[in-house]
């Protein structure tokens, strides 16, 4: 089998050998840690260290146990085509008593595909996913774009599910429509059910007027944070509030694809404006904020991969700038379409490149 886990850093020859980037913080060493993914999508970390990654397009479940992988069995239906396939993958806090993973991916319905979400127990052996539920999904759509499915655990145990508007375009307006899951952050309890019920809205949905989310995590005081793609232009990072409107696509600082409006401009009240947005395009893909373990000076900081630019985009919220946060871009042969971006347990960085398929490692050096 192709797949290898590195286990002595640093020490690799050719191209698989440690890059040290220079950064505001000082220089960073990138290490490979996993080779040879096919369509990286998402990676999260268990209590005990082994770590679990998808594929999208393959849609495989892999554990990562020391040197050894294994694929993880009795996984849902998942619709592959398009942007659509296995997506995330998220480990609750309670996983240790509970053994729960949840999965975000694109559902299969013969008549079209949707957006989906769900969990399943791993096996005592870590073999299989148990019992697999879909607890919700966004209903049939045509197509095979904007699946959007980035999941993020709330303070209280809770799950926040991203849903894309399933490219519809700025005529579509699905993501207004508080009747429809397409372009909506869901909101559920650990059993499945609705934890918000807004008025004459569909069970579940949070928030409105999202276009494509790609990454979510929680700021320090536990809000949630989505990055969403834009059209030509206007990607955003939101801070994201029951019952909020983001205004997809009645605003947005993107443009039509080869030029022209889109809605009604940059603003309108009653719909919130982003944190941060992006013009050009970067087409932001995961999202984390740093606890400052390995670097300090990055306490508090925003990270996020780009599939376009091939780098990766730490924002610092202390220090303002025209579009949101003042940025800086770290860029090194390693950053090539970076899909996802995870603290892991030790205060590095982890990141997933879909461009060699590889799951990398940042820190400080000697460390």
């Amino acid at each position: 089998m192709r797949f290898a886990l590195v286990t002595v850093l640093g020490l690799l020859p050719g191209p698989l050998a440690a890059t040290v980037v220079e950064t505001s913080a000082g220089p960073m060493q990138i290490t490979p840690l996993l080779t040879g993914l096919e369509e990286p999508w998402a990676v999260d970390v268990l209590p005990d260290g082994r770590f679990l990654v998808t594929e999208r397009d393959a849609a495989r479940l892999w554990l990562i146990t020391g040197a050894a992988r294994q694929p993880v069995s009795g996984l849902p239906a998942v619709f592959v085509g398009g942007q659509g396939g296995l997506l995330d993958v998220m480990v609750p806090r309670d996983f240790a008593s509970s053994r729960v993973i949840w999965l975000g991916y694109a559902a299969s319905l013969g008549i079209g595909a949707e957006s989906a979400f769900g969990f399943g127990h791993l096996s005592p052996d870590g073999t299989r996913l148990e019992g697999f539920r879909q607890v919700f999904s966004g209903g049939p759509m045509p197509g095979s774009r904007h699946f959007g499915l980035r999941l993020v655990e709330a303070p209280d145990g809770t799950i926040f599910a991203g849903f894309g508007e399933r490219g519809t375009g700025p005529g579509g307006m699905q993501a207004q429509y508080l009747n429809r899951a397409e372009g909506k952050v869901i909101h559920v309890r650990p059993d499945g059910s609705p934890a918000t019920e807004l008025p004459g809205a569909l069970p579940g949905v949070f928030s409105l007027g999202h276009r494509n989310p790609q990454g979510a995590a929680l700021a320090p005081d536990g809000t949630l944070l989505l990055v969403e793609h834009g059209p030509q232009g206007g990607d955003e990072l939101n801070r994201v509030e029951a019952g909020r409107n983001y205004g997809w696509p009645v605003i947005t600082w993107g443009e039509q694809y080869g030029g022209g409006p889109i809605g009604e401009g940059g603003s309108k009240e009653g719909m919130e404006q982003p944190l941060h947005y992006w013009v050009p395009s970067i087409a932001p893909s995961g999202l984390m904020v740093y606890s400052g373990r390995l670097v300090p000076d990055w306490a508090g900081d925003i990270f996020t991969g780009s599939l376009k630019s091939d780098f990766i985009s730490r924002l610092d919220p202390d220090i303002p700038a025209p579009t949101g946060y003042a940025e800086e871009r770290i860029v090194a042969p390693e950053t090539g379409r970076v899909r996802d971006v995870i603290e892991a347990p030790d205060g590095a960085i982890w990141f997933l490149s879909v461009e060699d398929g590889t799951l990398y490692r940042m820190a400080p050096e000697g460390h």
